[in-house]
């Protein structure tokens, strides 16, 4: 059995968003799923355990995970909680690691704290570094189209959503930057290359 790898959306997506990047990592020889949750009105920590339960329950192949925007840091949290849940790798698309200016804004309107739902926390704040034993790797976008930038929240460069600033974290094996929005990255076919060669290697791959 091939390695497997587990795809997790971001807030306010489903599964299916992610279909495109799940072919073309299948085309590249790896086991992949979609995995569902709830990203805006459950408790995060339902989200987290229902992960580590799905990650757990692969036998015969090592475990990697893939997550955009929220789904990195769900993915980030369940590691912390249980380190030693895969044997291996984490790649990070658009994800706001050190917290995102854009879900700080929103939460500060009327009703804002709503529309980002239970994960507001995560979202505002980040993690302060990465110490687990996976190698994480970070991929940000730098196509400045999307919500984010209408509210004028970001620094430049960044995805419509996310800040490249946002994306840096220390404790990264690797980050890299690619054209394309926030949403883009989910259709991108470098953002899909640089995916599947971090999942290799836990690099990404640099131009000659």
């Amino acid at each position: 059995m091939g390695d497997h790898v587990i795809l997790l959306h971001g807030l306010w997506m489903r599964g299916f968003t992610l279909a495109a990047l799940r072919r073309r990592i299948e085309d590249a020889g790896y086991v992949v799923e979609l995995f569902d949750y709830a990203s805006v009105f459950r408790d995060p920590q339902i989200s987290v355990e229902r992960l580590s339960a799905r990650a757990r329950s692969v036998t015969g192949a090592r475990v990697h995970l893939v997550g955009h925007s929220l789904g990195g840091l769900v993915a980030l949290q369940a590691l912390q909680r249980e380190p030693d849940l895969i044997g291996g790798n984490v790649v990070c698309l658009g994800v706001p690691l050190r917290g995102s200016a854009v879900a700080r804004g929103v939460a500060r309107l009327p009703g804002g704290p709503l529309v980002i739902g239970r994960n507001v926390d995560i979202l505002r704040n980040g993690i302060a570094r990465w110490e687990g034993r996976q190698a994480v790797g970070a991929i940000a976008g730098r196509l400045p189209f999307g919500f984010g930038a209408a509210l004028g929240a970001l620094t430049s460069p960044h995805d419509g959503t996310v800040s490249v600033a946002e994306t840096e974290l220390p404790g990264l094996a690797d980050h890299v930057v690619v054209a394309a929005t926030h949403t883009g990255l989910l259709f991108s076919q470098q953002a899909a290359e640089q995916t599947i060669a971090f999942l290799r290697g836990a690099r990404f791959a640099r131009a000659n």
